[in-house]
């Protein structure tokens, strides 16, 4: 899986997961949204679908109720839930009851997974006739199917299927992306700026192939000269072919703890489009003159060549730059690099400080990095890392987005832009008065806040016992950030012009764009031109949008399955965790993993406890005692429902026996 690809430039303010538990309106139990009471047709339809992979798969013996119960952890309390599941698949004909209540598939039944394998299999066969026999032989494989490192798990798979994310490419696609050049042909040079001799490098995750941005960055004086170097995507996928077409449909990369589902095949992802170590590289750059103070004073953007020296990573720039002592090989191997990654450090800082200065608003969540073996069983769940060398990059692509969005706003040329928009005024009000009655100054109401305003309140609480409950009630009042043709500013940036121009392998809006600006650097920007973008970008920003979004919820639910399934294996064990939620039905703890339970209401012992709305806290009726965001607490681990994906807590302090609940 490609390592935290998406904090390059992934400023979406918010998902609307982050927060969403903090205050009276959340009711997100190990981070499913509602109350936990609540059952969406969704959730159904996904309980169905992982039943029906279980009962068709080719190992599956019919079992009893019970022994389904074992097999997918399901705790004895919702066992009974499990069991109206199969009643429904009963009655809808899809599964039978056999002798003494043993359950299997009725004959004639396909699952979702079985009629997607079935057209995927007769889209290969057609796929496979017209293939090139030369990369078939050197690939070792038909075709660009997903090579499986581990085992693709029937959980995710319901979850994929559910939200309808196409896996396999139809057999035009793939015949298509293998007639690509495998290296620049020598007609592509043909106008472009040959940047060959700069010294520039990839800076990714260990396990990221393909490398869509590259960056230089030199010094003379006070001035420095930063390049910002994109893979030239549109040079390969053509406006309204197959694969395009293709991309289109897509929207974006989908990112799951189990695979990756690409926007483009990988003969393109992960071949020509990669700015791979060594290899001579068409790409889109962005080359920025900045001042002693972070501000760009200047740019230009171009059509190039590139050739990047080396593929880094995040872990070996962040440990040059921070631990040099303690790391003389990497200084060694890289000697020629260093001076210009402490150039980069230095130009980093810069620039953060600039937009930081203007109001930009810093949310520092931590995201979930889940470790699967090779059976696809998670065995670690933590945060993924933030560093200097992650910083460093996210602050380059934030530049280079925002002077790729300003020269084309300005000249008033058709574009495709990432808008965030002021928050709601009822629910920024709402969140200011939460605010204020936590004891925080805010003087501003909420038709005057800014995004200056709310960074000077996250920095007012900064390492506080507040700040917790503080930055998610005012994440949870932002709005989210969509893709429009219009240039509306980027409201948690504080940005008047903002766009997605970085990451065109992954990102349908980023190669949408890469074709106006060659449109426009090759004079071929005219009135039919612009006609013509103006009536498909409306259409382009709403698929982008809305296929963006099913992914982000695709990413939480996988990544909330596998939390579950990993705590299921560590029952009954003790843990120290952070309150992060408190709603009238429980407190939400999240431990150091980013893992979220819930301690119910009803299990709170010593008092009768109520929730104050206006304090954010659960309080004790007799004798005060209360429990708020950021308090940290001792939890036991009582349940981790992969039906339900939720997990329960109880505090340390007021644990039942085990006999009460069961085995399981």
């Amino acid at each position: 899986m490609k390592d935290n690809k998406k904090k390059k430039d992934r400023r979406k303010y918010p998902q609307g997961s982050a927060a969403s538990h903090a205050g009276q309106n959340s009711g997100n139990h190990g981070g499913h949204a509602g109350h936990p009471r609540s059952r969406s047709s969704k959730l159904l339809k996904n309980r169905k679908t992982l039943l029906m992979d279980l009962v068709s798969s080719k190992n599956y013996e019919p079992m009893r109720l019970k022994d389904i119960a074992m097999l997918l952890q399901v705790p004895k309390a919702k066992r009974s839930e499990l069991a109206e599941v199969m009643e429904i698949l009963v009655k809808e004909g899809k599964i039978d009851v056999i002798s003494d209540g043993r359950y299997q598939k009725s004959r004639g039944a396909s699952t979702t997974t079985e009629k997607r394998e079935k057209r995927d299999r007769r889209a290969g066969e057609q796929g496979r006739r017209g293939r090139d026999d030369r990369f078939r032989r050197k690939n070792g494989k038909d075709g660009d199917t997903e090579k499986k490192p581990r085992i693709q798990t029937v959980d995710i798979q319901a979850v994929v299927d559910a939200y309808q994310i196409p896996e396999e490419f139809p057999a035009r696609v793939i015949t298509q992306a293998e007639k690509c050049p495998e290296e620049v042909i020598p007609n592509d040079y043909n106008g472009r700026l040959d940047l060959k001799s700069w010294q520039m490098v990839t800076i990714d995750g260990e396990d990221a192939k393909d490398l869509d941005d590259a960056v230089s960055v030199t010094k003379a004086g006070d001035t420095w000269t930063l390049g910002v170097h994109i893979a030239d995507v549109s040079n390969y996928v053509q406006e309204n072919s197959a694969l395009d077409r293709e991309a289109l449909k897509r929207g974006t990369s989908v990112y799951l703890p189990d695979r990756v589902i690409p926007m483009l095949p990988k003969r393109l992802s992960n071949g020509i489009c990669s700015l791979n170590e060594g290899q001579e590289r068409l790409a889109l750059s962005c080359i920025m003159t900045i001042n002693e103070k972070g501000r760009m004073i200047g740019h230009q953007i171009a059509e190039t060549v590139i050739r990047v020296d080396r593929r880094m990573t995040y872990t070996a720039v962040n440990a040059i730059l921070t631990e040099p002592e303690a790391h003389p090989e990497l200084l060694e191997e890289y000697h020629e690099l260093v001076p210009m990654f402490r150039q980069m450090q230095e130009l980093s800082a810069l620039i953060r400080s600039c937009r930081k200065e203007r109001g930009a608003i810093d949310f520092e969540f931590p995201e979930s990095k889940v470790i699967l073996d090779a059976e696809g069983t998670p065995v670690e769940i933590r945060p993924y890392p933030s560093n200097v060398a992650t910083r460093m990059i996210e602050d380059f692509m934030l530049m280079a987005n925002e002077t790729v969005a300003e020269e084309y706003c300005t000249r008033e040329i058709p574009f495709l832009y990432r808008t965030h928009d002021k928050p709601d005024g009822d629910r920024m009000e709402a969140t200011l008065t939460l605010i204020r009655e936590q004891g925080i100054k805010v003087e501003k109401r909420s038709h005057e806040i800014t995004p200056g305003e709310v960074q000077k309140i996250l920095t007012s609480i900064e390492g506080t016992p507040e700040e917790p409950l503080i930055s998610r009630l005012l994440l949870r009042s932002m709005a989210r950030a969509i893709y429009t043709p219009e240039c509306s500013g980027h409201f948690g940036l504080a940005a008047s012009y903002y766009c997605h121009f970085t990451s065109p392998i992954r990102r349908y809006p980023d190669l949408q764009i890469h074709r106006i600006i060659k449109d426009v650097l090759r004079g071929r920007m005219n009135g039919t031109r612009e006609e013509h973008y103006r009536s498909i970008l409306p259409e382009v920003a709403r698929q982008s949008s809305e296929r963006e979004r099913k992914a982000d919820e695709a990413e939480r639910e996988t990544i909330k399955l596998k939390k579950v399934e990993y705590m299921s294996h560590h029952l009954w064990e003790e843990f120290d965790g952070v309150i992060s939620g408190v709603t009238a039905w429980g407190i939400y703890v999240e431990l150091p993993n980013t893992v979220e339970g819930l301690v119910r209401t009803a299990s709170l012992q010593g008092d009768y406890f109520e929730y104050n709305e206006s304090a954010c806290a659960m309080v004790g009726v007799h004798t005060g005692k209360s429990y708020a965001i950021g308090q940290k607490v001792k939890v036991q681990v009582t349940g981790a429902d992969k039906m339900t994906r939720t997990i329960d807590f109880e505090l340390v302090e007021g644990i039942r026996s085990t006999e009460e609940y069961g085995e399981g």
